[in-house]
C-alpha cells in the first residue's frame, strides 16, 4: 500500500509526479525495518522529500485500493508455491525462533481476509512515530535537506520508543509434502549477537562468501562463485544436487546461518549428510586454508563496495545503520574488520553456530528426509 492515495494526492497523481521528474520509487519490508525510497536528480530534492513524507505520514487506505492489493497479494502467495527456496527461508524463521521473529514476513492467506484500512491505519499510527523514523539521503547537502524536511516533520509527536519485542532462538523442524519430483531442504543454526555484535556479523558474512555455493547452472555468467568451497567440494562432485549454497539472515540481536540444498528425493538423505559434513569441516581447525580465507575477504569487500556505488543503496544503508546503531559507521571501519579476520575467527564462529540447536525445513517429496 506504499505510495497509494494520501490525504493530499490520489494514487494517479503520485505516479504522474514521479514520472514528471523521471524518478523511481520503491518500498521494502524486512522483519525489523521498512523502507520507502525515492531516486531522482538532485535538483528535485524538495519535491522528493515532500512526496515521501506525504506517503509515509498521510496514507488514507481507500477501501477499493486495499481490496485491490489484497487480491494481488493472494495471487502472489499462490505463485510462492513455485519458489521452494523462499518458502523454506520463511519456514526456517517460524520453526527456529519463538517470539517476534517467528512471525511470517508474508501474511498467510488465512490472515488476509481480516486485513482492512482500519487495521493498516492502526499499524501506521503505532509504528511510524518520531523515534522510529529516519530520513536518510545520499548526494544532497545536509543543510539543504534539513531546511526542506524540518517543516514537514517537526510536528511529529514525541513519544517514547517502545521496547523491542523479544525473540529467542530455539530450533525446530518443519516439513511440507508437495507434489514435486525434487526435495528442498535447509539446515540452519542460531547466530550469537546479530548486527549489534559487529565483528561477529562481519565474520559471518565472510564465512558465507567462503562457503558460497550456487546452482548447477550458475547464474550471473561463468565463474560466479565457482571457487567457493561448496562449489568445488559439493556441486562439482555430485551431479544429483541441483543447488547447494550457504545463507545467513542477520538481525539486530540474533540471526541464522545455514545451508540450503535441492536434490532428487532418493539422494536427499546423502545431501543432508554432505551439508552436515561441510558445516563440521568449517568448524574444524586447519580445514580452511589462508588462500581460501583471503579470497573470501576480497569477495566480501568487492560485493559491498560495488553495492555502495548505487546512491539508492547508500541512502538505505544510512537509514538502516542509524536505526540499528544510532550512527552510520564509516566504510573504512567495515573494511578494517574484514581485513582483521583470521582463520581462528572463522573456526570459532563456526563452532559457536553448530553448537546451537538445529533448525531444519524441507519441502517437496519429503519422504526420505532424515528425521530431526
Amino acid at each position: 500500500m506504499a505510495f497509494k492515495s494520501t490525504k493530499n494526492r490520489s494514487h494517479l497523481r503520485i505516479i504522474r509526479e514521479v514520472e514528471a521528474i523521471g524518478g523511481n520509487i520503491l518500498a521494502s519490508a524486512s522483519r525489523e525495518q521498512m523502507g520507502y525510497t525515492f531516486d531522482a536528480l538532485k535538483t528535485y530534492v524538495p519535491e522528493m522529500v515532500e512526496l515521501l513524507v506525504d506517503s509515509v505520514r498521510n496514507p488514507v487506505f481507500l477501501d477499493w485500493e486495499v481490496n485491490e492489493e489484497l487480491s494481488r497479494l493472494k495471487s502472489e502467495l499462490g505463485e510462492l508455491r513455485n519458489n521452494p527456496q523462499g518458502l523454506l527461508l520463511e519456514a526456517i524463521h517460524s520453526a527456529g525462533f519463538s517470539g517476534a521473529l517467528a512471525n511470517p514476513l508474508l501474511a498467510p492467506e488465512s490472515v488476509l481476509s481480516s486485513l482492512d484500512g482500519t487495521v493498516l491505519e492502526e499499524f501506521v499510527a503505532e509504528n511510524y512515530t518520531a523515534p522510529r523514523i529516519v530520513l536518510a539521503a545520499s548526494g544532497v547537502d545536509i543543510d539543504e535537506l534539513v531546511s526542506i524536511a524540518e517543516p514537514l516533520l517537526s510536528d511529529l509527536p514525541k513519544v517514547p520508543r517502545p521496547a523491542e519485542p523479544k525473540s529467542v532462538y530455539v530450533g525446530g523442524d518443519y516439513r511440507q509434502q508437495a507434489d514435486s519430483e525434487s526435495t528442498h531442504v535447509a539446515l540452519a543454526f542460531g547466530v550469537p549477537g546479530g548486527w549489534l555484535k559487529e565483528k561477529e556479523a562481519v565474520t559471518l558474512t565472510v564465512l558465507q562468501m567462503l562457503m558460497g555455493g550456487g546452482g548447477s547452472f550458475s547464474a550471473g555468467g561463468p565463474g560466479k562463485g565457482m571457487h567457493s568451497r561448496l562449489y568445488i567440494r559439493v556441486l562439482n562432485e555430485h551431479q544429483q544436487i541441483q543447488s547447494f549454497s550457504a545463507f545467513n539472515s542477520i538481525f539486530n540481536n540474533t540471526g541464522l546461518f545455514g545451508i540450503y540444498a535441492s536434490t532428487s528425493s532418493d539422494f536427499v538423505s546423502k545431501a543432508v549428510d554432505i551439508a552436515v559434513g561441510e558445516l563440521i569441516t568449517i568448524a574444524t581447525p586447519s580445514k580452511v586454508t589462508q588462500e581460501q580465507l583471503d579470497r573470501a575477504k576480497q569477495a566480501t569487500k568487492s560485493a559491498v563496495l560495488m553495492n555502495l556505488e548505487s546512491r539508492m543503496i547508500v541512502a538505505e544503508d544510512i537509514g538502516r545503520q542509524i536505526l540499528t546503531y544510532g550512527e552510520r559507521k564509516p566504510m573504512e571501519q567495515f573494511l578494517k574488520i574484514v581485513e582483521g579476520i583470521t582463520l581462528s575467527d572463522i573456526t570459532n564462529i563456526a563452532q559457536k553456530i553448530i553448537s546451537s540447536p538445529l533448525t531444519m525445513a524441507s519441502h517437496g517429496d519429503v519422504m526420505n528426509v532424515p528425521s530431526y
